[in-house]
């Protein structure tokens, strides 16, 4: 509900979830058609992600809205609710036109259920106020409509954010994809912008990577300017040097190590694999972590979900199969003829 003219959007959602709550927020600019200096907001999880009297930390993915759209959030303070007296006057009016006239009625969708709130709430916004000969329609296009800001060129693309550390193969891990980053940005924490179609990688607020997103899990997108021009150089971490921690464990830990690194088009997509094998020995001992390799080794499964499974299962500790039966002893007697009998 805008504040001088009282003028109010009303739409139905399938939840209070985040992308319900920005969804509408979209929706509701559109139908103002422009954009207001200040939202007061209640402190609804989606939308505040700590409230605070002082303080309060708002969404990430809502803040991004607020900042393509050109406006500032200012959730009400916890417990007053005179703070956003408009707005608990507007959902009153609401339950009243519009619930209340729709409450006996049955719908098949959401879009059916909102185009009979949209026919509501046009009756609701040009009906006239009790105390006034004007209607909240007209107000909005004579006092409002001129002050708001205009609607940018595009509607906001609903994103979420994380948190991520730059492994040491200078990529991040999004929903089991892994893209890649500056590679001088190894060890340091990035905020992460996720729509359905990108991947953003933020630095101190600064955007360091883009990339088309990707659903292929265990898959990695590496754009070359990121990857150092010399590895023994640049990176503390080197497939030399995994591979010659891997063979104070054992040989065939070496061996399987160095399987995994070859088996990738870059060594660097080995590497969180290789540290994963490297980190079983925290957990388990130095010869159950060789044998396991090993049996992964024989089965060649070079990987770290297979030695990690080997080790959970306690198959390293189990005889390994053979491919090939013992050739049978050969017996020696008079009735049997033998091939040259028949030459």
């Amino acid at each position: 509900m805008l504040g001088a003219s009282n003028y109010t959007f009303v739409e139905a959602g399938y939840s209070q979830e985040l992308q319900c709550w920005i969804s509408s927020h979209i929706h509701a600019f559109e139908y103002f058609g422009g954009v207001t200096e200040i939202v007061v907001v209640d402190n609804l999880k989606s939308g505040v992600s700590r409230a605070c009297r002082y303080e309060p930390e708002i969404n990430p993915t809502y803040l991004d809205l607020a900042r393509h759209y050109g406006t500032s959030i200012i959730p009400a303070r916890p417990g007053k609710p005179k703070d956003k007296a408009k707005a608990e006057a507007g959902v009153l009016m609401a339950e009243r036109w519009i619930m209340a006239a729709l409450r006996n009625r049955t719908f098949f969708s959401l879009d059916e259920l909102n185009q009979a709130i949209r026919e509501k709430l046009t009756i609701l916004n040009n009906r006239k106020f009790q105390k006034l000969n004007t209607t909240r329609a007209d107000l909005f296009k004579t006092i409002e409509k001129p002050a708001l800001k205009p609607l940018p060129s595009y509607p906001y693309e609903f994103a979420d954010w994380k948190k991520a550390t730059v492994n040491i193969d200078y990529h991040v891990e999004v929903d089991h994809h892994y893209y890649s980053v500056p590679y001088q940005l190894v060890r340091q924490q990035v905020d992460v912008r996720i729509t359905a179609a990108t991947v953003e990688v933020l630095f101190k607020n600064r955007r360091v990577a883009s990339h088309k997103r990707s659903y292929r899990k265990g898959g990695f997108t590496t754009l070359s300017e990121h990857r150092p021009k010399s590895h023994q150089e640049y990176l503390e971490w080197t497939p030399s040097r995994i591979i010659r921690w891997a063979e104070k464990n054992g040989p065939h830990t070496r061996e399987l190590v160095t399987k995994v690194i070859e088996s990738k088009p870059h060594p660097e997509q080995g590497y969180r694999s290789c540290l994963g094998i490297i980190r079983l020995a925290r957990k388990y001992s130095p010869q159950r972590l060789e044998a396991a390799c090993q049996r992964a080794l024989n089965i060649k499964a070079f990987s770290y979900k297979s030695v990690n499974s080997i080790l959970k299962n306690g198959l390293d500790q189990q005889a390994l199969p053979f491919d090939e039966s013992p050739p049978e002893k050969i017996v020696i007697h008079h009735n049997i003829r033998g091939s040259g009998y028949y030459h």
